[in-house]
């Protein structure tokens, strides 16, 4: 049985990055453009009418920040996923797109055609993430200390998964694809996005690479 196609918007105002998007998206068979919107308003627009899978958004956008749609997104859409594509590589934009909701951050040095591949990567449970931002963010999280002094409001309870929540959380960290999971557990690629969200909402994050290191944080896994 074939998939459905995975269902792409693109919101990006550089006219000559998105004809190279839609010449790479029409040579992949499992993907469909359904929306390009070159503008906040556009894109805020489009996410009241649209169904779609993976959102490609830029954060310089000529109207506001490309941040006001993913957080958006992220609400409407539960099983979205959500990649940025942008020139800002400083920790404010890449930690504020993480929080809002967004899964993966690439810097605009990616060709459009290794997008598509990033765009497989995302839909089926991973999170790319340009290296130099990922080793940012593996910079933040290591020079994070915890207050020597606990107070009531810096005391953290470890989050509480259900069993399939915890098989999953371990096949994410072993590095399998959500569709690669459901195989493995029997279920639909559906129910394991939405165990995934779960684990997410539990763990207080919004990616796979927040994920994993704060599950190590809490001992829910071992290094």
């Amino acid at each position: 049985m074939q998939q459905p196609a995975i269902r792409v918007m693109l919101v990006e105002d550089d006219v000559n990055f998105q004809d190279a998007f839609i010449a790479a998206i029409q040579l992949a068979p499992d993907m469909l453009l359904t929306n390009i919107a070159s503008t906040r308003a556009q894109g805020l627009q489009m996410l009241e009418t649209s169904q779609i899978d993976v959102l490609l958004v830029d954060l310089g956008l000529p109207d506001g920040s490309g941040i006001d749609i993913i957080r958006a997104a992220h609400d409407k859409f539960t099983t979205c996923n959500i990649m940025v594509s942008t020139v800002f590589g400083d920790e404010m934009h890449v930690m504020q797109s993480l929080e809002a909701g967004a899964s993966g951050y690439l810097l605009k040095d990616s060709e459009p055609s290794r997008m598509i591949f990033e765009i497989r990567s995302l839909y089926q449970g991973g999170s790319p993430i340009s290296p130099i931002i990922a080793r940012q963010i593996l910079t933040r999280f290591r020079q994070a200390k915890a207050p020597l002094i606990p107070t009531a409001t810096s005391i953290k309870q470890n989050a509480v998964l259900s069993a399939r929540e915890q098989e999953v959380l371990e096949y994410i960290t072993r590095g399998y694809t959500a569709d690669e999971i459901a195989g493995l557990i029997a279920v639909s690629r559906h129910t394991v996005l939405t165990f995934i969200r779960r684990i997410y909402t539990k763990l207080e994050v919004n990616s796979k690479a927040a994920a994993i290191y704060e599950a190590r944080h809490q001992g829910l896994i071992s290094d």
